[in-house]
């Protein structure tokens, strides 16, 4: 250790005594994985194992902060459609095999209240339903970036981040509609208030992508958001959320449209036990494609159903109700806490009243020391969009 540590003194012109000041923490992050989809009118079912490997470190001296990080995806059993290999016989699993590198970093937090962070890296606002890092999927997406975060007004934070390429989940086999990396200007601006009943939170992202098939995803998106939780006694809690956006095209997109978002969310909980219901609308303009709200940066797993049925918004819009129950228990066997979800959606057009489908949500998740272990099933019947589909993951995580 104390040789990569005068290696990285020197590499950076500082002399070995100063070197005895670098902090270095190693990040490893190992994930194994099996997923099935069965999905109609496929005749075959997709099935894939994949392995995940991050690996890197993060050095630490003074105000400065350097994070260097690889991931490498091997597919074990690849049948299945990664969207960039050409096995189009099954359906999509979009966890292609790569290598690259996943972020590179470096921070200063030297100015008061402040924190500044240039390079390639993970960027994820508030629930990440505009801008995330799309952690679900096997190969991370992140940002080549610079971001200011200030906090030097009691109770206020200012995020602001311009972001000139967005490294995507498709890796190096990349297609021109489904590109390693997409570049243009990013500007994803946030402001969020704490308060004793939740966090009001104002924000305003423009998306551009300046590769041509690309263009429809350009978009400013602007609104608000409000998240909180009320404690009525010490072991029953009350959490709501409610979001409103509006949404412009933006740059080259050839489209011209203006839509809407609506969100709120509603749960309880009472000791263990976690009851919750909500309901999500993705606007529509006039029913063209690509004129809907759109959210191409989303971490989109985390939002109407675990069947990705509605990744790109339906030109009508999207209507999204649903409703959860959760439990978790502690020291369950060999496990320090096991957790149980059941979710259930019915879809629907923001638009002409149209019927879409209905979905149901299984998960159990445990966790034993630095392992964490995965069962989640999803369930989509359509009714008038998509096609009937069932997935099921099967997975075991050890991050140090």
């Amino acid at each position: 250790m104390r040789k990569n540590i005068i290696t990285l003194a020197l590499l950076s012109g500082a002399s070995p005594a100063l070197a005895d000041a670098v902090k270095i923490k190693p990040i490893i992050d190992v994930r194994l994985r099996y997923e099935s989809v069965d999905q109609k009118p496929f005749a075959q079912d997709a099935s894939a194992i994949t392995a995940r490997v991050r690996a890197g470190f993060e050095a630490k001296t003074g105000d400065f902060t350097l994070l260097a990080e690889a991931e490498g995806i091997l597919a074990i059993d690849e049948g299945y459609n990664s969207g960039v290999n050409g096995r189009t016989a099954f359906p999509v699993i979009p966890d292609p095999q790569t290598i690259g590198l996943n972020r590179l970093q470096l921070q200063y937090r030297g100015l008061p209240k402040t924190v500044i962070t240039v390079g390639r890296q993970r960027i994820n606002l508030d629930d990440q339903r505009f801008v995330g890092g799309v952690g679900w999927r096997q190969n991370e997406q992140t940002y080549d970036a610079a971001r200011v975060e200030w906090a030097g007004v009691k109770n206020l934070k200012v995020d602001l981040t311009y972001a000139w390429k967005v490294r995507t989940i498709w890796g190096v086999d990349g297609t021109p509609t489904r590109p390693e990396s997409v570049s243009g200007n990013n500007i994803f601006g946030n402001a969020s208030l704490t308060t004793k009943l939740g966090t009001l939170t104002a924000f305003g992202y423009a998306v551009d992508q300046d590769q041509t098939p690309l263009f429809a995803n350009s978009s400013i998106t602007y609104g608000g958001r409000f998240a909180g939780a009320h404690p009525f006694t010490k072991t029953t809690k009350l959490n709501y959320m409610l979001s409103y956006a509006r949404q412009i095209d933006y740059g080259r997109n050839p489209n011209r449209y203006t839509a809407e978002y609506f969100a709120g969310d509603l749960s309880l909980g009472i000791k263990a036990l976690t009851i919750g219901a909500g309901f999500e609308i993705l606007g529509a303009d006039k029913g063209g494609a690509l004129t809907s709200f759109q959210t191409p940066l989303a971490t989109l797993h985390k939002f109407n159903g675990w069947a990705d049925k509605f990744l790109v918004t339906p030109p009508n819009g999207l209507r999204d109700a649903y409703g959860s129950l959760g439990y978790g228990f502690k020291k369950v066997g060999p496990f320090e806490t096991l957790g149980l979800t059941a979710a259930y959606h019915r879809y629907g057009s923001d638009r002409l009243g149209l019927r879409y489908g209905d979905e149901i949500n299984l998960q159990a998740m445990a966790k034993m020391k630095r392992y964490t272990f995965l069962l989640k099933y999803a369930d989509y019947s359509a009714k008038g969009f998509a096609t009937d589909t069932k997935k099921f993951w099967a997975s075991i995580e050890w991050a140090l």
